[in-house]
C-alpha cells in the first residue's frame, strides 16, 4: 500500500494525471468543502482510460455513443477513487477543479470556489468497494489536517449542493461507514 501524505497540494502516492481543466481560487478563499461524487465511463462500466481522458480533454467522440453527447465538456475533478482503491490526482488541491457546476452549500453558490472534489468510480446502482471505502477514509483525514477549514460536517454529496440536477454519489455510497471512520478512535 502506498504511504500517502500531502505535500505541496499534491497527493503522494497517488497517480498524477494533471488536467487542464482548472483556474484559480478567489483570493483568500479557504477550501471549506469535500464533494463525493461518483462517475463511470461508458455508463456502468468500470476501469479503462476514459475518466482520465474527460478530465484531460481527450475523450474521442467516436469511442462510445454516450461519448459523443460529453466529449467537448470541460470538467475535472481533485481526485479519483477506482474500484481497486488506487487514486489519482487531476488537480493540485489549491487550485479550483470544475467537479461541482452549478452548486450551493449552506447559502453558499458556486462550490467548486471553496471546495474538494474526489469522484469515486461508480454508479448510482451499485455498491462500492472496500478499496474505495478505506481509501477516501485515508485521503479525507489527511485532508481535514491538511486544511483545517474542512470538518466533518463539511463534507457532502453532489447531490446535496446540486439537488435536482445530481444524483450522486447516489442510495449506494453507505454515508454511515464513511463517517463512523472519520471519528476519532476512543
Amino acid at each position: 500500500m502506498p504511504a500517502f501524505r500531502i505535500v505541496d497540494h499534491w497527493l503522494h502516492g497517488a497517480q498524477r494525471v494533471q488536467s487542464p481543466n482548472h483556474s484559480e481560487r478567489p483570493v483568500d478563499t479557504e477550501i471549506s468543502l469535500l464533494v463525493i461524487h461518483n462517475i463511470s465511463l461508458p455508463p456502468g462500466q468500470f476501469g479503462g482510460p476514459w475518466i482520465s481522458d474527460l478530465f484531460c480533454n481527450q475523450l474521442s467522440p467516436d469511442f462510445h455513443p454516450y461519448f459523443a453527447g460529453i466529449w467537448e465538456l470541460r470538467v475535472s475533478s481533485h481526485l479519483l477513487i477506482r474500484r481497486d482503491g488506487d487514486v489519482l490526482q487531476y488537480v493540485p488541491f489549491n487550485r479550483k477543479a470544475w467537479h461541482a457546476g452549478k452548486s450551493e452549500f449552506e447559502g453558499r453558490a458556486e462550490c467548486n470556489e471553496f471546495s474538494i472534489g474526489i469522484e469515486l468510480e461508480g454508479t448510482d446502482e451499485q455498491p462500492f468497494t472496500d478499496f474505495q471505502y478505506e481509501r477516501l477514509q485515508l485521503v479525507t483525514q489527511l485532508l481535514l489536517v491538511a486544511y483545517p477549514a474542512l470538518t466533518p460536517e463539511r463534507i457532502t454529496g453532489h447531490s446535496d449542493i446540486a439537488p435536482g440536477r445530481k444524483t450522486d454519489p447516489g442510495p449506494c455510497f453507505d454515508w454511515s461507514r464513511y463517517r463512523q471512520a472519520l471519528l476519532p478512535a476512543r
